[in-house]
């Protein structure tokens, strides 16, 4: 999950994957119909746990245009939605959408099921094609769009009905505001249309066993060295699937460990660049640089991941050997092994 810097605050990003709608263009570009664009809401509150009692209001999130929160209750502003509820309950809530321009502006509003991003872990939601399956299905505002007059705030309630069937843990999800508005795409391209969302996160848990569970897999060791042992840096890549095979949110921590021969410890390290917030039945692809990987060895790098009680490990055999100066060698012994037999031919010849 990327964090955006600022004084006192933490933010993350929730990627709106909205297919845009595509504004008139030549013949030629038809390709780019397909043509699809990620868009960026800020959620300005910390991820995985409610607000705690007494503290500063956090802000809404907000892209400087517009934002989304939750309406105001109590005596603070609540940074997220954070719910807590049996199957089979049905709550009420309601969001406020605040316009920040000059002009109305008219949103469509939806709730949308969240999930990690694959390739970095990004807290992503659903788009409205998608099927949903959690807090997308079950959540209902009372209108789908709403026009929110210049510098006002309109506030809109919904109704998230849990079933009677829904699995017990975190089912994460959001409510979006999206702009009805298309934009041409970056330097004026009329191939593709841009819209953007802004979403206040829902954080629901239903209520019965939480499971957690937390695996290592698919580990793979990719080196990148000199053909001729110290002539050069050597480095390696290490790519690893981490999988959230539980019901409820983690925060894993990763480390690495690379043994050479005989147990000769290589490399010891906690990992960075590891999303703090695992989403249940979230798979993520990450990556790990060592520089200064061996030219000349071989070993085993485990990668070990740990949330609270919870631990999963994975591990990949490697063998590090410079080829062209193995090439070298297997070379010279063969031309040793073919002296050696013509050797032993003649003389078996002058002995016949």
């Amino acid at each position: 999950m990327r964090r955006l810097p600022a004084p006192g605050l933490r933010r993350s990003v929730l990627l709106l994957r909205e297919p845009a709608r595509v504004l008139p263009r030549p013949a030629p570009l038809l390709p780019l119909l397909a043509t699809l664009l990620a868009l960026a809401a800020l959620l300005h509150a910390a991820p995985g746990a409610p607000a705690a009692p007494g503290a500063p209001a956090a802000p809404a999130a907000d892209n400087g245009e517009w934002s989304v929160e939750p309406a105001a209750s109590g005596p603070g502003r609540r940074p997220y939605f954070y719910l807590s509820a049996d199957p089979g309950t049905t709550l009420t809530d309601s969001v406020t959408v605040t316009n920040k321009t000059t002009a109305p502006m008219t949103f469509l509003l939806y709730a949308a099921d969240a999930h990690n991003t694959p390739r970095d872990g990004g807290f992503a939601v659903r788009t409205r094609q998608e099927r949903q399956r959690g807090v997308g299905a079950w959540a209902e505002p009372d209108r789908d769009r709403v026009t929110v007059p210049a510098r006002s705030s309109v506030t809109v309630p919904y109704t998230l009905t849990v079933p009677e069937d829904a699995e017990p843990g975190d089912h994460p999800g959001a409510l979006v505001a999206l702009d009805e508005r298309v934009a041409a795409g970056p330097g004026g391209a009329v191939g593709v249309g841009i819209q953007r969302a802004v979403g206040a996160r829902v954080h629901l848990r239903v209520n019965g066993p939480a499971v957690p569970a937390l695996a290592v897999e698919d580990v793979r060791y990719s080196a990148d060295k000199p053909l001729v042992p110290g002539t050069g840096d050597s480095s390696a890549l290490i790519s690893y699937t981490l999988h959230n095979r539980g019901n409820v949110t983690l925060d894993p921590k990763v480390t690495l460990r690379a043994e050479g021969l005989f147990g000769r410890t290589l490399l010891a390290r906690e990992l960075t660049g590891v999303p703090g917030e695992l989403l249940p039945r979230q798979k993520i692809r990450l990556t790990a640089d060592w520089a200064g990987a061996p030219q000349l060895d071989r070993g085993e790098v485990t990668l070990t991941a740990a949330a609270g009680d919870v631990t999963g490990s994975g591990a990949v055999s490697f063998l590090a050997v410079p080829w062209l100066l193995a090439a070298a060698l297997a070379t010279a012994g063969a031309g040793a092994l073919l002296r050696l037999w013509l050797r032993a031919r003649r003389r078996a010849v002058r002995g016949g």
